[in-house]
């Protein structure tokens, strides 16, 4: 479905057609139809199938009518909560690429920065706000935020909420909401906890569930090499001299993983940046900057720190720690192949992680091509040769009748 066929307002169409989007992706085309019926929805999809615009475009023709209030005079009336800075960032890039033909004011709040700016922009009033938890409930307790006019709540990424432990003060926050709003939940998963508050801020809701396998693009190549854990630095270095160009993501489980591989990358020479938990947010938007703009060819990432970050054009991605958490998985590789193009993910496994594998291959329902032929496979165990018996065959503490006969007694 092109998005000239959804019924939206001409200017986002226009706006739209400028960012070189065409053709909606599954999530859009049955997401922004609910929304524009000012339905309450809940979407079950990975990253990477275009979420944020299945909501991101509705909500904007929705408040197109509301949008001429004087500039002191407005107020949030569509508030998206997201769990980071970098999807908080990125929200607010999709809303200000898609209403520039619009008077809707739009800004984002989060950590990391400073608060006076924040203020200032959200005295002078605004019409969509994009926050995390953590500085929303900062800013709202100072007075700064008033969300007595929203009329619609975006819940985004719902399950990294779960995982970053931000889950009370997402209640919180809907809570001091009026009761009567459109609310939007969106998960790559939904665990029974999801579930539970889906139940209790999301009434009468459409659910929409797409699933992985349609998610994990057919121009996906993807590659799995088994080797022990301590040639995986070997392998990647191999690989990224002999097989692997462009630009590429490489994810790693642990911020002490990422910091490691980067050493041993810069080391050998490679144009390197990295993003994990602990960085600054000027580092890591640093980071993802020069990865965007070609400064760096190889961006090493935790999950967590690169969760919905909207990076084109990666031509690779190397599953350097396999996740144990399967949908992760597809996350990951989902980083590739975009907007039609062909992409590959290569995994490497020691044999540790052989459960996570044949959990992501249920999950996918479908093998991944195993590369037998790289200089690191894991060797057969060596053949133990057997032990010879030193033992007698007599009982402990019985001597055999030779020995009884052999031995000469001194009475």
């Amino acid at each position: 479905m092109q998005f000239s066929e959804i019924s939206l307002n001409k200017s986002i169409l226009k706006a739209v057609a400028e960012a070189r989007f065409h053709t909606a992706t599954l999530v859009q085309q049955k997401v922004i139809p609910l929304v524009l019926a000012k339905k309450n929805v809940i979407v079950a999809a990975q990253t990477g199938t275009g979420k944020t615009a299945a909501f991101a475009l509705p909500i904007i023709d929705l408040l197109f009518e509301k949008q001429d209030a004087e500039k002191g005079e407005k107020k949030i009336k569509a508030l998206v909560i997201t769990p980071t800075r970098e999807l908080a960032i990125q929200i607010f890039e999709n809303f200000k690429t898609f209403s520039k033909y619009s008077n809707l004011r739009t800004t984002a709040v989060y950590g990391g920065v400073s608060l006076e700016p924040q203020k200032e922009i959200l005295a002078k009033g605004v019409d969509i706000l994009i926050a995390t938890p953590g500085r929303f409930i900062d800013l709202q307790m100072q007075g700064n935020i008033d969300v007595n006019a929203v009329e619609i709540f975006v819940l985004d990424e719902a399950d990294l909420m779960l995982d970053m432990g931000f889950i009370y003060d997402v209640e919180k926050i809907e809570q001091l909401c009026p009761k009567k709003k459109q609310t939007l939940l969106f998960s790559a998963t939904i665990p029974d906890k999801i579930d539970e508050l889906a139940k209790s801020i999301v009434k009468n809701a459409v659910k929409i569930a797409i699933n992985p396998e349609e998610t994990t693009a057919k121009n996906i190549g993807q590659l799995l090499y088994y080797l022990p854990k301590k040639n995986k630095t070997d392998l990647c270095l191999h690989l990224l001299r002999n097989t692997i160009n462009g630009q590429i993501i490489i994810f790693r489980r642990t911020k002490f993983g990422v910091d490691k591989l980067e050493e041993s990358l810069l080391k050998n020479g490679y144009k390197v940046s990295s993003i994990h938990g602990d960085k600054t947010q000027n580092l890591r938007n640093k980071a993802i900057e020069d990865f965007k703009n070609k400064k760096t060819s190889i961006l090493i990432a935790t999950d967590v720190a690169s969760r919905g970050i909207d990076i084109t054009n990666v031509d690779a991605i190397i599953n350097f720690d396999i996740p144990n958490i399967p949908e992760t998985y597809v996350h990951r590789i989902g980083r590739t192949g975009r907007a039609g193009k062909s992409g590959i993910a290569f995994s490497f496994c020691s044999p540790d992680e052989n459960e996570y594998i044949k959990n992501i291959e249920t999950l996918i329902e479908r093998p991944i091509k195993v590369i037998d032929e790289h200089p690191y496979p894991i060797s057969a165990p060596k053949k133990k040769k057997p032990q010879q018996n030193t033992l007698s065959k007599n009982k402990k503490g019985r001597k055999s009748e030779a020995s009884k006969k052999n031995k000469k007694r001194w009475y």
